[in-house]
């Protein structure tokens, strides 16, 4: 064999070789979450950048998740890299309770970008801790125990954040005394209110929360912990009015409004934050995930004015070893600034606009297997249903294992095609990086083009 087609088929082997010691390590060592252990087989990545990922064999995919919905900026980017890179160079970590430049630029930059007057930030290491701390603010704030959130929600998997989550990941761990109360939120196309437009959807959800408060009994319920836009459970976007209304409601009762944009925030929704959408400022603003594209692991709280004047003189009693890493804020201030240089956020709203939004839609016109089409700027979701007419959902709700096939056989229909799909029960979400180009977002839209032959089989 000549010395040229020799070096290929070394390295492949290389390759291979690599490959299959990561596959053992991970098989031999990891836990993996929400996972049976037994009953995975996780692919080993060789790498990533922008808006691929590739495995050790050289199949490259698209990656239609952002991670987990978290690479608002795409993978390695090179000005935040540089910036980690650089930070590590000067001073990898610091005591939380001491001054560092990357810890206070991060802070003026998320406080600028922030609805109201939420200026003051307190760091954490991720979007679950970012909840627990808030509905700890939360409470001693008001001196109540309750909370109120949704049940088709997610916010973490932490004690507390695990509790106030409303979607099947909580019923494992839920000792239901716990001090959360679960409402309906809004959500048309399978309204619980009956409703036949979104301004009766909104009119009876505010209704139903109203009377949820005065049952529970206002002066026992700390805070509403809502997501602007609920992620994990179908990117269900809000009618119009109804985050004011909650806003309302709050004010009414003396309850403390709490957003979740964990997933929702730094561009993913086409603004900065989500409650931009509907000019809505809550009490508390949680978020992590594309504050730095997960970059160095953080997240955190922004606080108005009136819940930190609480703390001026009084301690507050929580707090982290990590918070606001150096390394990890260092990478938020790079992510920021590059998102603001390159038009990131603009970006997302423009690809929703005139590509995703647009292009979905056309597939859902062409595919009886897809009921609704959901979302806004690279977050938006696609629902299968079994029966376009009854709106049967494609499998049960919470279904796993054979009942579950048929979103699983679309997934690996995807992944054969090159793309790395995000399904969920009944659906599959479309979460590219912010950053996608047109190009690769019609691309995505082919392969699902062809996939969603394996959703419609199961049609009736």
């Amino acid at each position: 064999m000549p010395a040229s087609d020799r070096a290929p088929a070394a390295r492949a082997e290389r390759l291979r070789a690599e490959r299959d010691r990561v596959r053992a390590a991970d098989r031999a060592h990891v836990f993996h979450s929400w996972s049976a252990q037994a009953l995975i087989d996780p692919l080993p990545i060789a790498g990533a950048e922008g808006s691929h990922l590739w495995d050790y064999e050289g199949n490259r995919y698209l990656d239609f998740t952002s991670a987990l919905v978290y690479t608002n900026i795409g993978y390695q980017h090179p000005k935040v890299v540089a910036a980690i890179q650089e930070q590590a160079g000067r001073l990898c970590t610091l005591a939380p309770g001491l001054a560092v430049e990357p810890r206070s630029e991060a802070a003026r930059l998320i406080a600028e970008r922030t609805p109201g007057d939420l200026d003051k930030i307190f760091f954490t290491n991720g979007g679950a801790e970012a909840v627990e701390n808030a509905i700890r603010m939360a409470r001693l704030h008001t001196g109540r125990p309750k909370i109120l959130s949704a049940y088709r929600s997610y916010h973490g998997a932490t004690a507390g954040a695990i509790n106030v989550t409303g979607d099947p990941r909580r019923w494992g761990s839920d000792t239901g005394t716990a001090g959360t109360v679960h409402f309906w939120g809004p959500f048309l196309y399978r309204s619980p209110f009956h409703a036949g437009t979104e301004q009766q959807e909104c009119e009876r959800a505010l209704a139903h929360l109203e009377d949820t408060i005065v049952f529970e009994g206002p002066a026992t319920i700390a805070a509403v912990v809502l997501e602007t836009v609920p992620g994990s459970s179908g990117v269900l976007v809000p009618p119009p009015g109804y985050l004011a209304g909650v806003r309302r409601l709050c004010d009414r009762y003396g309850i403390v409004f709490v957003l979740d944009e964990v997933m929702a925030g730094f561009g993913r929704t086409g603004r900065w934050f989500a409650a931009d959408h509907w000019e809505v400022t809550p009490d508390l603003l949680t978020f992590a995930k594309g504050v730095n594209s997960g970059y160095v692991p953080l997240g955190g709280v922004a606080i108005s004015a009136e819940i930190a004047e609480t703390f001026a003189t009084r301690p507050y009693p929580g707090g982290l070893t990590y918070s606001g890493h150096p390394l990890a804020c260092a990478a938020a201030v790079a992510t920021i600034n590059t998102m603001a240089e390159e038009g990131v956020v603009e970006h997302a709203a423009r690809i929703g606009a005139e590509v995703l939004g647009p292009g979905l839609r056309e597939l859902a016109a062409r595919h009886p297997s897809v009921g609704e089409v959901r979302g806004t700027g690279a977050f938006w979701a696609l629902e299968f249903v079994r029966n376009p007419e009854t709106r049967e959902p494609l499998v049960p709700y919470a279904a796993t294992g054979e009942a579950n096939a048929p979103v699983n056989a679309f997934a690996a229909a995807c992944r054969k095609r090159g793309l790395w799909p995000l399904t969920t029960m009944n659906r599959t979400h479309i979460a590219p990086p912010c950053t996608i180009s047109e190009a690769e977002a019609r691309t995505g839209l082919e392969i699902l083009d062809e996939a969603l032959a394996v959703t419609d089989a199961h049609v009736d």
